[in-house]
């Protein structure tokens, strides 16, 4: 991981950019959460139904309660035991891009333990969308070089850490979290 790398992304991020980029499972298209216009260039790039919804990435469990109205007390002991990556649906976002949460209200929410996207976090000082870096609907790309040329070129910005690394990565588990503390499990 270079300064330059991450300054880059940084500044992608900053204009309301979009940024492609390693995460702690899969290559992913990222922005600002909070950026409307932002979250619909990701949703035109994937060519994927607005209706769909996208998790957000963070690197800080602290910030949880900035971006979602009431959490469950199970989700803190999730997000500390979880060894994982792992995605909580939870109820009742806030504080998010309108178009980025889901029709019920809730949003999908990551804590990242990955080296560039954590560190990229922390200095942007905002939760970032991370959705995989594929066409809606076709295979997900497990290293940097099976994504697709036309995601490549889409993007404002291609981070360059760990485009090398050869390591098979897998998507996150997912459990939606009700506010009564009901457990579904969407994805093992």
């Amino acid at each position: 991981m270079n300064e330059r790398d991450l300054a880059a992304a940084l500044e992608t991020l900053r204009r309301g950019g979009v940024i492609l980029y390693p995460t702690d499972t899969v290559w992913g298209l990222g922005c600002d959460a909070t950026n409307e216009k932002a979250v619909e260039r990701i949703f035109t790039i994937k060519k994927r139904p607005d209706h769909k919804s996208m998790l957000v990435l963070m690197e800080n469990p602290a910030l949880l309660d900035r971006y979602v109205e009431e959490v469950p007390e199970v989700a803190w002991d999730l997000i500390e035991i979880t060894t994982t990556p792992l995605t909580i649906i939870y109820d009742r976002a806030r504080n998010l891009a309108p178009n980025l949460v889901g029709e019920d209200g809730s949003i999908g929410i990551r804590f990242t333990r990955e080296a560039f996207s954590a560190e990229l976090i922390r200095r942007f000082r905002k939760p970032l969308v991370s959705t995989s870096a594929n066409l809606s609907g076709e295979k997900t790309p497990a290293i940097f070089s099976e994504i697709a040329d036309t995601i490549k070129q889409a993007v404002d910005y291609v981070v360059e850490f760990r485009r090398d690394d050869p390591t098979i990565a897998k998507p996150s588990s997912i459990l939606k979290l009700g506010r009564d503390g009901r457990l579904d499990i969407i994805r093992p």
